[in-house]
């Protein structure tokens, strides 16, 4: 049963784009499912974004609403930005998934249900009195596609003589291969990951194979639902290069490699496993061969120090974590502030406070980041607006942490970590490298002899014969690098760490818009994974005629040149953000001008269509 190409007999119906969202159990594969999903549509050549949707627990209880995983993809012939609002295809495998996810479903949309699930004790533990696929009402507002599953997965590997456990858990790649015919996918690059995945046991490689084939030529041969067609969505009009798709964790570990790599030193990784920076260690991990060490602490507070170590060493120190995490390195960011050492603290937030929401994303370490250390202890505050920004972000967050000598910290978050997007692969050599040279003069050698421009420290290895020093988290005299107790020398430290930080301005480009018109109506103002959803908002009011643009910050502190008079040539300023007010806040107390603050705190990013309608709402009366 050979189903690698999708065949033609069918007249498929050409789409623009489309919008699937899979949705499970957490133990159904949906992610597994939608990853690979997205790399054969990446083959194809579409334009693409991804989110991945599961829950905190390791393996929440069967069946239950609170255990559903999903997985969003959106696929399109021209460029977008966010992985869809309201999918137009919903893949739900039993009834917790349904429950959860069929009120985002489009009127008329597609909906494919696994009716071998929707059995009386799934119905129960999902908050059912009855079956829903009995209800005429769902069956009048969705084109419903009823396929029992688990029935037809149990025929396609029975030759194989698995066990009913390994057996059951083919059916996620039924259900790709029927997806993948869906809408004329190929089932090549799924097959070839399955057979390395399962080198050692090929009997499970063989099984799921013969399941993706099974689900691939149901949907070739079935006599479908009149509602239900094959579709195909055109080749998107990308720029001309290489490209392979990239999530966040990805991007941004490679594009710090490369930036250890521009300077000329080893990169240190430091860090304590939590959710959902982890995968930056998993990553880091297996790029030794580029002079990479990684080192999984006990705990927070040892893998920034030992980052703080390996900065002091002459490495470029790194490390990584989440929310719950930066409050336990506090004390040692402020110790790498005030002994001037070029650390990155990598923070991929979630939603907070404390242990908050693992899982779900959210903007809400922006405070933090800035302000939230003992002392006036300032430092550097970058954040990545996609997943192939954190590239560029990264190799700029070792460039201003190895020329400035400070701290700095470079914001993330769920969305962008874990969502892909295709990347162009950009051409290394030509990026500047900025390599780092160590001081060497043992002649007046001081440990705190700066930098007249950048007022950056000098960067003395220890163990360099005439080099010998010591710095620590006690004040240090601004000229013998020695203790010091005097007020008027803490002082002057205090004032020129600020203000090396703030000279970094100097080294970026000035604030400008990324999409729209200089002046106008609206001005709307975004940072990090709000990126996509407000251009595409922007776009769409543009579109209409409307007086609006946006900007976005990728540089949070210091703020870039310029803001102060291009906010004075708007009528109106709205900060979307998904926290409570954080940048809004810092705005106004920089620019004592009148903004307002437009929050999301569910955990989930914003739509296109409910910042359309805020904007919309705030244009003046009678704006065009």
């Amino acid at each position: 049963m050979q189903a690698t190409v999708p065949s033609n007999a069918r007249a498929r119906e050409e789409l623009d784009s489309v919008v699937i969202r899979f949705a499970g159990d957490s133990g159904d594969g949906m992610q597994i499912t939608g990853a690979q999903f997205t790399t054969a549509t990446a083959l194809m050549g579409n334009d693409l974004a991804t989110f991945p949707d599961f829950p905190a627990e390791i393996r929440a209880p069967t069946g239950t609403t609170y255990g559903v995983s999903g997985f969003q993809i959106h696929f399109s012939s021209h460029d977008i930005m966010t992985p869809g609002d309201a999918p137009d295809v919903l893949v739900a495998m039993n009834p917790a998934a349904l429950k959860v996810n069929l009120s985002a479903l489009k009127p008329h949309g597609l909906l494919i249900v696994n009716t071998g699930a929707f059995t009386k004790p799934n119905l129960d533990k999902a908050g059912y009195a009855s079956n829903p696929l009995e209800d005429t009402a769902l069956k009048d507002k969705f084109r419903v596609l009823e396929i029992d599953i688990g029935k037809h997965t149990m025929s396609a590997v029975a030759p194989f003589k698995l066990g009913a456990k390994d057996a059951g858990r083919c059916k996620n790649m039924w259900t790709l291969g029927l997806m993948l015919w869906l809408f004329g996918r190929e089932t090549k690059s799924t097959e070839d990951g399955l057979r390395a995945k399962f080198s050692k046991r090929p009997e499970i490689a063989d099984a799921n194979i013969a399941a993706l084939r099974a689900g691939n030529v149901f949907g070739e041969s079935a006599e479908m639902p009149s509602h239900v067609g094959a579709y195909s969505v055109a080749k998107a009009h990308l720029a001309p290069g290489q490209y392979r798709n990239v999530d966040g964790s990805q991007a941004l570990s490679w594009g710090l490699v490369a930036g250890a790599r521009l300077a000329n030193l080893p990169l240190f990784y430091g860090s304590y496993p939590i959710t959902p920076a982890s995968s930056l260690l998993h990553t880091l991990a297996k790029l030794k061969a580029y002079d990479v060490t990684t080192f999984q602490a006990e705990d927070e507070i040892a893998a920034v120090c030992a980052a703080i170590g390996a900065a002091y060493g002459g490495s470029l120190g790194v490390t990584g974590t989440s929310g719950p995490g930066v409050a336990l390195k506090t004390e040692a960011i402020g110790l790498a502030i005030v002994t001037e050492l070029p650390l990155i603290i990598v923070d991929v937030q979630r939603g907070g406070p404390s242990t908050g929401l693992p899982t779900k994303t959210e903007q809400s370490d922006l405070f933090q980041a800035v302000w939230g250390r003992n002392g006036d202890a300032p430092l550097v505050v970058l954040a990545a607006a996609t997943a192939g920004d954190c590239f560029s972000l990264a190799i700029e967050a070792v460039r201003i942490a190895t020329q400035f000598m400070t701290p700095v910290m470079l914001l993330s978050d769920g969305y962008i970590a874990n969502g892909a997007e295709p990347w162009i692969i950009p051409d290394f050599d030509k990026i500047a490298p900025f390599p780092v040279k160590y001081h060497a003069t043992v002649e007046g050698f001081q440990p705190f002899q700066r930098d007249p421009k950048t007022l950056a420290r000098i960067w003395p290895i220890p163990g360099t014969p005439g080099l010998e020093h010591r710095i620590g988290g006690i004040e240090r005299s601004q000229h013998t690098g020695h203790i010091s107790y005097d007020a008027d020398n803490h002082e002057s430290m205090t004032k020129i760490r600020a203000q090396k930080v703030q000279n970094v301005a100097e080294t970026i480009p000035p604030a400008s818009i990324d999409q729209g018109d200089a002046e106008g109506d609206v001005l709307v103002i975004g940072w990090g994974s709000t990126y996509g959803s407000i251009s595409e908002a922007v776009a769409k009011l543009r579109a209409k005629g409307k007086k609006v643009s946006h900007l976005h910050l990728r540089n949070i502190w210091p703020m870039p040149k310029g803001l102060a008079a291009l906010f004075g040539k708007w009528k109106r300023i709205i900060v979307p953000e998904l926290n409570n007010g954080q940048l809004v806040n810092l705005l106004r107390a920089q620019f004592a001008i009148p903004m307002e603050g437009l929050s999301k705190v569910q955990g989930q990013p914003f739509s296109i269509a409910e910042l359309v309608t805020a904007i919309e709402a705030r244009l003046p009366e009678g704006a065009n």
